[in-house]
């Protein structure tokens, strides 16, 4: 029997037609103003009008590596968006320490983010923290990772002190577990405790995004290639602006970190944008935001 190739005209609930069509009238209309502008702009018949100032942010190799593109943002609709920066990843006797990592590599975020929070605060821009940790029991902790964590530990791993140690690696309320001094929440910051190295499956993170109608995150913290890029991955697929700051993230391996970043920008973008506190400061002084 000679098989039918001949095309069949398929169709699924025909009134959905006519919403598919207005969504991609309004891709096409902005495709065609990056042509000409470069730029993501604010799309406000999505968000609506903007809740404080827009400012256009520079960012590297967007649609293809060597090239320049603009990202806006709404201030009032951005978060600034820490990841981490707990002394269990950066710090003396922390669970990074434990596992003979060079802190160096996890400890140089802590300048730039520093610098941006000074920034930051100085405008409408939600600051946000995340805390990766268990909670005392270790209900919440994974056999395997603590395991893991014990192997590379040497015989201590999450849940456990090291010796001269904080308290017990990786749960919360510990010394060890809270941010860094230099980076400390002030009030009015957002904190988000999460039990994984997402934050979308095991925190509220989403709720208290959406609470605050952010749109925009710019992205900062460690590690660069595990917590920061799986919540950035996460963010990006809940249709979350994210963009990178290269010089504000770090690694227990530098080839990693450099990896990470590289893989942000595939396919123009494939997880967001890629660009550095210098140019967000910049754009938010030229912006005249505050």
């Amino acid at each position: 029997m000679e098989k039918n190739t001949e095309k069949k005209n398929r169709s699924y609930e025909s009134y959905l037609t006519k919403n598919r069509e207005n969504y991609l009238n309004r891709i096409q209309q902005d495709y065609e103003v990056f042509q000409e502008t470069k730029t993501f702009n604010y799309p406000s018949w999505l968000y609506g009008e903007p809740k404080g100032k827009l400012f256009k942010v520079e960012v590297e190799d967007s649609p293809s590596f060597g090239d320049t593109a603009y990202l806006e943002f709404d201030s009032g609709r951005t978060a600034f968006l820490i990841i981490d920066m707990q002394t269990d990843f950066c710090g003396e006797q922390g669970y990074v320490n434990v596992m003979g990592y060079n802190l160096s590599l996890t400890a140089a975020p802590i300048k730039p983010i520093k610098k941006m929070l000074d920034a930051v605060r100085e405008t409408d821009i939600t600051v946000i923290y995340t805390r990766e940790g268990h909670e005392p029991d270790l209900s919440d902790a994974p056999y395997n990772k603590v395991l893991r964590s014990k192997i590379i530990g040497n015989g201590v791993g999450i849940g456990e002190e090291p010796e001269g140690g904080l308290g017990r690696l990786l749960v919360r309320g510990e010394e060890n577990w809270d941010i860094i001094d230099e980076l400390y929440p002030e009030p009015g910051d957002f904190v988000v405790d999460k039990a994984g190295k997402g934050a979308f499956g095991s925190s509220n993170i989403h709720m208290v995004l959406k609470n605050l109608g952010i749109t925009h995150l710019i992205i900062a913290g460690i590690t660069t290639d595990v917590c920061v890029h799986t919540i950035m991955r996460e963010a990006n697929d809940f249709g979350y602006w994210c963009m990178m700051l290269k010089d504000s993230v770090g690694a227990t391996d530098y080839g990693n970190h450099l990896a990470a970043i590289k893989s942000v920008k595939m396919q123009g973008g494939v997880f967001g944008n890629v660009s550095d506190s210098d140019k967000v400061i910049e754009a938010l002084k030229d912006a005249q935001i505050k």
